[in-house]
């Protein structure tokens, strides 16, 4: 049985604080034992106030205009009250002067949440991370500013409507810069950071639903682009005049018989380098982007790489001489494009490449290749890493000589003895 709550709401002009017969106007909440007063922000006649009826006598202007607003404070006042009851959240004289007032989490905004993320999530994220977000958070504002004319809105205010419209904003926006509309991964991308946002606020009990409940995200499952044998024993034979070309292609032909990332490639130090559990040189680090720990053994083709480079890092800590991700990738197009190689090269397309090409191709099973590229699921590996044609015809040519079977040369009866 709930406990009995008294609850009561007194408008009252302060007297002591009257100047040329005028006095501020306060309203008084009270619940159980406590108290606390707010001002109305307006003075009155105090000649005409009626201390019995906590109204101003007569039928002025002021009078008329005055007890009006009274009534709908008073209204306010107990529907703040009313709705902290029904939202079973703890009842106190301040909490339903909050909700009066607009300053309790019932009334957080966008803003607010970005704001909170802002702070708390840029010592646990990565920066690419919050590069992310905050290219998410200056979408919201535009949505906001272009589509709904506002500056911001409350949390409670958005919901199923206003994710499909923020959706149609992103597939549709036109860029000042000339830049294209972000791509359906994209603008799920920006949905999904949008939807952890509003999960946050949830948690944070800013808001009651989830306007996200009824939406569902759909990715396009994209073709990773990888280099074939061929192609990338085109890469490790390719000449220039152009020392950049050559270091990048240095650096990339690492990454692909590593499997490492643009980011843990260019941070890996002298410190990386430990003997494995074999006696051999591994490569011992974390992820940047997931922190996940991984082990690699060094392969000749990393190891020379590594040798050649060591005369012109011996200044630094660092092992291979990385030009920015930018530079990086501009260069990577442009060998492509001299080797004739039909596909947006990449530097993560060395991952790739490491996944397929190098290892899972030449028989590497799974698991291991996902140990390699320090994925915590194997269904992201699967993601990555795809068996070429070629992997899978040899394969098939193994099971044939099992089975048996020369190629152009069934025997029927055979064949049918064992299919029965």
């Amino acid at each position: 049985m709930k406990n009995p709550v008294t609850f009561g709401i007194t408008i009252f002009p302060k007297s002591n604080k009257a100047k040329s017969g005028k006095a501020p106007l306060y309203a008084r909440i009270t619940l159980n034992s406590e108290r606390i007063e707010l001002s109305l922000q307006r003075r009155i006649t105090l000649a005409l106030w009626d201390e019995r009826k906590s109204r101003l006598r007569g039928s002025s202007a002021e009078s008329i205009q005055v007890n009006k607003s009274i009534d709908r404070i008073y209204n306010q006042i107990y529907e703040s009250f009313r709705q902290l009851q029904d939202d079973n959240q703890v009842l106190s004289a301040a909490a339903i002067k909050a909700r009066y007032m607009g300053v309790d989490d019932s009334f957080k905004k966008l803003s607010d949440i970005l704001d909170y993320h802002t702070l708390n999530m840029q010592a646990v994220l990565k920066p690419g991370t919050m590069k992310n977000y905050r290219t998410t958070e200056k979408y919201l504002y535009e949505f906001l500013g272009i589509q709904m004319k506002l500056t911001d809105i409350y949390l409670k205010q958005i919901n199923y409507r206003f994710i499909l419209d923020f959706e149609h904003f992103l597939r549709t926006y036109k860029s000042k810069s000339h830049r294209p509309s972000p791509t359906n991964n994209g603008v799920m991308k920006h949905l999904e950071r949008f939807k952890k946002l509003m999960n946050l606020a949830q948690k944070l009990e800013w808001v009651q639903k989830d306007p996200f409940s009824k939406f569902a995200l759909k990715f396009t499952k994209a073709e990773r682009d990888f280099l074939s044998k061929e192609e990338l024993e085109k890469i490790i034979g390719f000449q220039s005049s152009r020392s950049a070309l050559l270091q990048t292609r240095d650096i990339f032909v690492f990454a692909c018989y590593t499997g490492l990332s643009y980011i843990d490639v260019k941070n890996l130090s002298a410190n990386n380098i430990v003997p494995g559990i074999d006696g051999n040189k591994w490569i011992y680090t974390a992820r940047e982007k997931t922190d996940t720990p991984v082990k690699i053994p060094i392969l000749p083709q990393a190891q020379e790489l590594l040798e050649i480079y060591a005369f012109k890092m011996q200044h630094t800590h660092l092992l291979l001489p990385v030009y920015s991700n930018q530079k990086t990738n501009t260069y990577l197009k442009e060998i492509a494009r001299l080797l004739e190689i039909n596909k947006k090269l990449t530097f993560h397309v060395a991952r790739h490449t490491f996944a397929t090409t190098v290892t899972l191709s030449n028989g590497v099973p799974i698991e291991t290749v996902s140990k390699l590229l320090g994925h915590s699921k194997l269904s992201t590996t699967q993601i990555y890493a795809r068996v070429v044609e070629r992997k899978v015809s040899e394969d098939i040519n193994v099971l044939k000589d099992k089975l048996g079977i020369q190629e152009g040369k069934v025997d029927i009866k055979s064949e049918k003895s064992f299919l029965n």
